[in-house]
């Protein structure tokens, strides 16, 4: 309650210093050219870019943090924070080499130290970041500017890997910082990024602010693209703003109190389109996925049988009108494990999941394959309003289908830190519960962490050896009607096994004033962008 009556006062407080500005024109006039506000999506809970695999997380990372590499459009690695590499040993032996002149926002000089430590610490939580660790026989610093890895066998997406774009994301910070156990949070937000983290300035559940970083300096070549070429910054300040009422956010960016509102409410979008002074689009063009994860160590989920069961008794027609409405040119049904639209996608293995079940034939596979009535927990936010939606269709299905549920509802921190513990239900874990995860994520193979079965909690501890085999083969694969093959192999195999399950996809528009330009596609950046 304090920390909601909090928010309130500090809304009122934002909404009387708008009253004060507009008084003062002037003031306005040069605070609009320097200074971007923004309404992200969710509050922003950790800062730790590591140790957090939520989009908002990802997102101010990318303001704060670089990586070695970034990753366009079309999923290809380019030189960041290096300058570019060299190979030997038939692809066995790389070493990446840093561009001149960067440092970190304390002033020290980013060295190759650093990004060793950084790796291996991002390794301590991120599956495909333990996948290099554990492949390499040396990671190593061998002088300030070069990054040496000695690798026992080829891996020639490395630098797709370094340049994940997704979370976790694969930050580079000063060695100081990257000792820290992953576990636990980093003392300080350093980086080497575009923007500083103004520390002094947050209000936990309301705001973050990011000051340029006038020793940055850009790469000196191509053009933005996602996560890849020159990061340009054309503000001197990014303010986000946490604002969980949809009908709050969309009058703060009608009345231009806000600038860019990263997802604008689904039944919000007529007004918004109708408004000449407000934009409106779909910059993540690969969708969210929305899909069901299971606890995979908890019975009754720990069985393949029972996960397929409820694969089959999903109508996804459901969960994308419940969170992009009626607007057909926002969502897709008959989807797999990979988006639709991208490279990896396909139909194999759908058409065994069809028909689909009842809800009376779903309950009388469920108690054929052993269920006899035990209390389900589901955990689903209350103020994330796209994955609210989802959770809510796939709690009135659950209990449709005789499942005796405990749906328990709390903010997206909480939920977000109880989906990591590997406890039992009872004791503070789950079984099963809604995402809605951005297609980027999710788009190949390689970058997909909640297809792995490797154990890892992105998946839900889901152990599976032989899609590892089959995207091992994936990975050395050079032909691509061969790696085409292997991706349909894949979605076979997750769908039998049920690593998640797809609900369908839905577009998420974005939304902010016309007078922005330059905002990219993709996830959430705020370099190039500018006002006119």
């Amino acid at each position: 309650m304090a920390r909601a009556i909090g928010r309130r006062a500090a809304l009122k407080t934002a909404a009387a210093m708008g009253v004060a500005m507009a008084a003062a024109p002037a003031v306005v006039a040069a605070e609009n050219t320097r200074v971007l506000r923004f309404i992200p999506s969710v509050d922003l809970n950790f800062l730790d870019p590591h140790i957090s695999a939520t989009n908002v997380t990802r997102n101010h990372g990318g303001l704060v943090f670089d990586q070695l590499y970034g990753t366009d459009a079309a999923f290809r690695a380019h030189p960041q924070m290096v300058a570019g590499h060299t190979t030997e040993d038939d692809g066995k032996l790389w070493r990446l080499t840093l561009r001149d002149g960067q440092t970190w926002h304390d002033g020290e000089k980013v060295l190759a130290r650093d990004c060793v430590a950084s790796i291996r610490r991002w390794a301590g939580r991120d599956v495909l970041g333990r996948e290099i660790v554990d492949l390499s026989d040396e990671i190593s610093a061998p002088d300030d500017k070069t990054i040496q890895f000695r690798l026992k066998r080829p891996f020639p997406l490395l630098p797709e890997a370094l340049g994940k774009p997704n979370a976790y994301m694969p930050a580079m910070m000063p060695e100081r910082l990257a000792m820290t156990d992953p576990f636990k949070p980093i003392p300080e937000i350093v980086g080497s990024g575009p923007f500083r983290y103004l520390a002094a300035e947050r209000l936990q559940g309301v705001r973050n602010v990011y000051q340029r970083n006038d020793k940055y300096i850009p790469v000196a070549h191509g053009t933005p693209d996602r996560g890849a070429g020159p990061k340009i910054v054309h503000f001197e300040r990014v303010e986000w703003t946490t604002i969980p009422d949809q009908g709050t956010a969309y009058a703060a960016l009608q009345k231009g109190e806000h600038d860019w509102w990263e997802y604008a409410g689904h039944d919000l979008l007529p007004n918004i389109r109708k408004d000449r002074r407000l934009r409106s689009e779909v910059l993540e063009t690969e969708g969210e996925l929305l899909l069901v994860r299971f606890n995979h160590t908890q019975p009754p989920f720990d069985n393949p049988v029972m996960r397929r069961i409820l694969l089959r008794a999903i109508d996804q027609s459901d969960f994308v009108h419940a969170v992009a409405g009626d607007d057909p040119a926002l969502q897709r049904i008959g989807i797999g494990v990979f988006p639709p639209g991208l490279p990896a996608a396909s139909t194999a293995g759908l058409a065994e999941l069809l028909p689909r079940l009842t809800p009376a034939e779903a309950l009388k596979a469920m108690r054929a394959a052993g269920y006899n009535g035990e209390k389900i927990i589901q955990i689903a936010p209350a103020d994330y309003p796209n994955v609210k939606a989802a959770s809510e269709v796939l709690g009135d299905l659950l209990q449709r289908i005789g499942v005796n549920l405990d749906y328990l509802s709390s903010d997206w921190a909480s939920m977000t830190a109880r989906v990591s513990k590997k406890d039992t239900p009872q004791a503070g874990g789950f079984h099963l519960h809604m995402l809605a995860v951005p297609g980027l994520s999710l788009s190949t193979p390689l970058l997909n962490s909640r297809l792995r079965g490797t154990g890892a909690a992105e998946s839900g501890w889901h152990r599976n050896e032989r899609f590892e085999q089959i995207r091992r083969h994936w990975i050395d694969a050079v032909d691509p009607v061969r790696r085409r093959t292997l991706e349909e192999d894949l979605q076979r195999e997750s769908l039998d096994s049920v690593s998640y399950a797809p609900a369908g996809l839905t577009m998420q528009p974005s939304a902010w004033r016309g007078d922005l330009t330059g905002v990219l596609s993709g996830v959430a950046k705020f370099w190039n962008v500018r006002r006119a």
